[in-house]
């Protein structure tokens, strides 16, 4: 920036890459997600599931005896589960519900259907895997036994209460928690810190744990561990359907109402020139 005495000073960037600017660097990332080979690609999946996992027994053991009360028990358990975001953002995985903002890439014809649907096929089988293989870990090492086996029964009653959910109310709650799971990311995307990343991801992902809304690669983990337990309404059956409708709701939630709305705004050519138009101008 030039002084008035006609020197140049430096000035420092912005603390938060602006939204359009996010919209951009999303459509780029998007692009190398759909260009990754499969192996790494499965890969970066299986840890993306275990990541998120963790995260979900994490909060098993943090919720499990919490006298605090419903609301700040849950909050606090929120903040542990977003240590599987954490570690998937800046640890670097492939995460299916996250991977729904791919969407703007396609959207800019820069990734094909094909190739949205290969990477979106390939991460979800990978999350499971990695989700499965967490809860195997998990029940072999113990864990579901600790505190005379009430993360057992934290478990238990989790995979119980998500399985009793309607079609109707799992697409609904997959829905609403992917719309923040992906704003999670969008955010984090925006900060240039990796303090500035864990405290976008805690917030957002903290509120969707508390209000209860689902999510499908947390559901990976949760019902291979009730398999586990013998927990009796944890049927293939009413697992597939569970996850299938939190599947699609997490989809709609992310790649419509976050992706596609965010493509409208701040992509879409009319809209993007505006946009444009109004950054560079010069303040008055």
């Amino acid at each position: 920036r030039l002084r008035e005495s006609g020197s140049f000073e430096t000035v420092p960037p912005a603390d938060v890459l602006p939204p359009a600017r996010v919209a951009r660097l999303v459509t780029d990332i998007g692009v190398r997600k759909c260009n990754l080979p499969a192996t790494p690609l499965f890969t970066l999946a299986v840890l993306a599931g275990a990541f998120i996992a963790l995260g979900a027994l994490f909060y098993a053991v943090v919720v499990t005896g919490s006298t605090l009360g419903y609301g700040p028990t849950r909050l606090l358990g929120g903040v542990a589960f977003s240590t599987g975001l954490i570690l998937v953002v800046v640890g670097g995985a492939e995460l299916f519900t996250g991977n729904s903002l791919i969407v703007l890439a396609w959207m800019e014809d820069r990734v094909a259907t094909s190739a949205l649907l290969r990477n979106w096929g390939v991460v979800f089988l990978g999350n499971a895997a990695g989700a499965a293989g967490v809860a195997a870990l998990a029940h072999t090492a113990g864990i579901f036994t600790l505190d005379q086996s009430a993360i057992g029964a934290t478990l238990s009653k989790i995979a119980t209460a998500k399985l009793s959910l309607s079609p109707l109310e799992a697409f609904a709650r997959g829905t609403l928690c992917n719309v923040l799971v992906c704003l999670a990311i969008w955010l984090s995307l925006s900060a240039r810190s990796a303090v500035g990343k864990i405290f976008a991801i805690i917030f957002p992902i903290s509120a969707f744990v508390t209000m209860g809304f689902e999510h499908s690669v947390a559901n990976m983990f949760v019902f291979p561990a009730a398999f586990l337990l013998d927990v009796p309404d944890a049927t293939l059956g009413a697992s597939v359907t569970n996850l299938s409708f939190v599947t699609l709701g997490n989809v709609f939630g992310g790649a419509v109402l976050v992706g596609l709305t965010y493509w409208l705004i701040y992509l879409r050519k009319p809209a993007a020139r505006d946009i444009a138009r109004v950054e560079t101008a010069k303040p008055s």
